[in-house]
């Protein structure tokens, strides 16, 4: 799930934040897993991503229309479940999270500005999750990569559901073998 910030602000307490969320959608992050791995082992951090590697949908739902599923903790109390070609991979509940939106957006304001159509995802769906997550758990490529064909699934309660069907890509330029420093 992702929060969309509304209004334009920097180094916001979590109160001040919630006035800048303007609503919230579903989000599917198609992270680049197989380059990011490579920049991980040298301490760089997932930078790399792809020009298609987020969706959002099917709507943008207000912060007040979410509101009476507001837990006394501040977090939305909502369903998630993710599938792939049908079968529940993950399922887990918003309340969940570490962080609310609220403090997110605080955080990401830190000294800089957060403004109108930024996105901040809530992060993998914590019962499965994404799938190199699963992998990491189970210890094998199960449930297996995804293929052009296959079709994901992600249901937000009181939002909706967002589905997308893997395509065909253009295979990348190949790297070059990493250089050693003598």
């Amino acid at each position: 799930m992702a929060a969309v910030i509304g209004k334009a602000g920097r180094d916001l307490t979590p109160e001040q934040a919630r006035e800048h969320i303007i609503g919230y959608t579903v989000l599917n992050d198609w992270s680049a897993r197989d380059l990011q791995g490579r920049e991980m082992r040298v301490k760089l951090g997932p930078a790399k991503g792809k020009d298609t590697a987020t969706t959002l949908g099917p709507w943008l739902v207000t912060t007040d229309e979410l509101e009476p599923h507001r837990s006394a903790e501040g977090f939305l109390d909502l369903a998630l479940t993710v599938q792939v070609n049908g079968e529940t991979i993950g399922r887990d509940r918003l309340a969940d999270m570490a962080w609310t939106f609220e403090e997110m957006a605080a955080y990401a304001s830190r000294g800089t500005w957060i403004r109108p159509g930024d996105v901040l995802g809530s992060g993998t769906c914590g019962n499965g999750g994404c799938l190199a997550e699963l992998w990491g758990r189970n210890g094998a490529l199960e449930p297996p990569p995804l293929v052009p064909g296959d079709n994901i699934t992600m249901t937000v309660e009181g939002i909706g559901t967002l589905s997308n069907t893997v395509v065909e890509g253009v295979a990348p330029v190949p790297l070059p073998p990493a250089r050693r420093r003598q």
